[in-house]
């Protein structure tokens, strides 16, 4: 396996690439036959290799770019501006909600020019947005705009809906933000719409609160959990923490990163549970690099929401359209939603053009479902084998793209390696063309029940194709 490996500056700020090779590595030293991962029915990625045991030949991990649309929202009303910041984007139902910052700062001085409020607005699409007239606070003598938060909180607001099933009606939407005294203050709304504080002083204290601080209810963890900003030794960083009821939190610890990984100031951080996959957080931290003021998202993924695998080219490079070179341009927005008769691909969303012009814009793109990080083969055709797993299931379905020229095989071995009979490569049917879930078979059919709960591994033999995912489920 191949790995982009960082030139980095003393700050820790990539430079370039190394030159891609081929090579054969096990991840990590011998497979452990005896200690399979139980991945049960659950989705798969390969974001990180917590399921990869080696890959020979022309494969390696790719990491994936979200393709961009079209600006979805201009911040052209007289209470945003062109600091408008901090968006956060959910889907409700039938209706996407979007949070943000209304700011205006002066182009040359930086200072601000108007108070900040937090502004709301929503959609049925997520691509053609309106900010409705809501009536509840005032600006210039009228309540015609789309303020939901004045003072306290507006700086940083962050909302989610709750999905905890013990959740008061009157705190079925929560947030989150900065406030002084210095700290994390929550605050709930029966609506989404009309907030107020759970209590009066903050929750959290430990940490520096300049920045989109969230948190949302783990599904898979049963427990609210908290990520926010603070410093070590003058470098932007991540901490979280957790709480039963949102208001007692736990003493917040700093993410941890592989050796070697790149000490870089990571500014918000846009972490969320993968819906497909709620075992594994995702996250889309914004790069900060002090030369230039300038912004980059990147990629990160977790299986137990402290350790993170982080990649460290940008998703969203500064090169994207549309002005985003210039000083926090180019923040990720939190926010990863399906749209509507779409169900092969997520938005995100890409702020740009920050300070310069009389407002800000902000930008959808699009990335294929589970499309974060595939396992790529080129023309010259190469292997991935899993490590030993057991799992529950009649059939293994893939997120797989074969492109032209391309081919995909799949064998089911023991944990020590050796095919199972009925399911080796011979035996392998041919994948081909572009799917979100195809099922694999053998020249026996795609019947993999019998081998339910025993230890094996997956091997794929792939020709300029890319791997996205796994997932064994029962069909009919």
């Amino acid at each position: 396996m191949h790995r982009e490996s960082p030139l980095a500056t003393d700050k820790g700020i990539l430079m370039k690439p190394a030159a891609a090779i081929l090579c054969v590595l096990s991840l990590a030293g011998p497979l452990n036959a005896d200690n399979p991962t139980d991945i049960g029915g659950r989705l798969e990625l390969f974001a990180d290799e917590s399921l990869i045991g080696e890959m020979t030949g022309d494969v390696t991990q790719h990491l994936h770019k979200p393709e961009p649309k079209e600006v979805v929202l201009t911040t052209d009303k007289p209470w945003e501006g062109n600091t408008c910041a901090y968006y956060t984007i959910f889907q409700d139902g039938d209706l996407y909600r979007m949070y943000y910052r209304g700011s205006h700062a002066d182009p040359k001085t930086r200072k601000g020019q108007h108070r900040e409020v937090t502004c709301y607005a929503e959609s049925r699409d997520g691509v053609h947005w309106i900010k409705p007239e809501l009536g509840l606070f005032e600006w210039d003598g009228s309540k015609a705009n789309n303020i939901v938060l004045d003072g306290l909180g507006t700086h940083c607001f962050v909302a989610f809906k709750d999905g905890n099933p013990t959740c008061a009606a009157e705190a079925r939407y929560k947030g989150i933000s900065r406030g002084n005294p210095a700290g994390l203050y929550v605050f709930q709304s029966p609506d989404g719409i009309r907030w107020s504080l759970i209590q009066k002083k903050p929750v959290i204290t430990k940490g520096a609160f300049d920045s989109q601080n969230l948190a949302f209810w783990d599904p898979h963890t049963k427990q609210y959990v908290d990520y926010h900003r603070t410093f070590v030794n003058g470098v932007r960083a991540i901490m979280t923490c957790t709480s039963p009821d949102f208001v007692t939190w736990t003493e917040p610890v700093l993410l941890k990163y592989p050796a070697g990984t790149p000490k870089q100031h990571l500014y918000t951080n846009a972490i969320r549970p993968y819906e497909r996959a709620p075992h594994i957080r995702i996250g889309f931290p914004t790069r900060y690099i002090p030369k230039g003021s300038q912004v980059e998202p990147v990629f990160m993924s977790s299986r137990d929401g402290l350790h993170f695998h982080r990649w460290t080219e940008p998703v969203i490079p500064m090169t994207a359209p549309k002005d985003r070179n210039g000083n926090r341009s180019n923040y990720m927005a939190n926010g990863l939603v399906r749209l509507p008769g779409n169900d092969r691909e997520y938005a995100v969303y890409g702020t740009e053009a920050y300070y310069t012009g009389p407002d800000s814009r902000l930008r959808r793109f699009m990335y294929r479902i589970d499309g974060f990080v595939s396992i790529r083969s080129g023309s010259s055709g190469g292997e991935l084998i899993t490590k030993p797993l057991t799992f529950s299931g009649n059939t293994l379905s893939l997120n797989l793209a074969v492109h032209q020229g391309g081919s995909a095989r799949v064998e089911i071995q023991s944990s020590e390696g050796k095919p199972l009979k009925g399911f080796s490569l011979s035996d392998s049917k041919r994948l081909a063309g572009d799917e979100i879930s195809v099922s694999a078979a053998w020249d026996t059919g795609s019947d993999v029940s019998d081998l339910a709960g025993k230890h094996v591994r997956l091997r794929f033999e792939l020709k300029n194709s890319d791997l996205y995912s796994i997932r064994f489920l029962n069909r009919e």
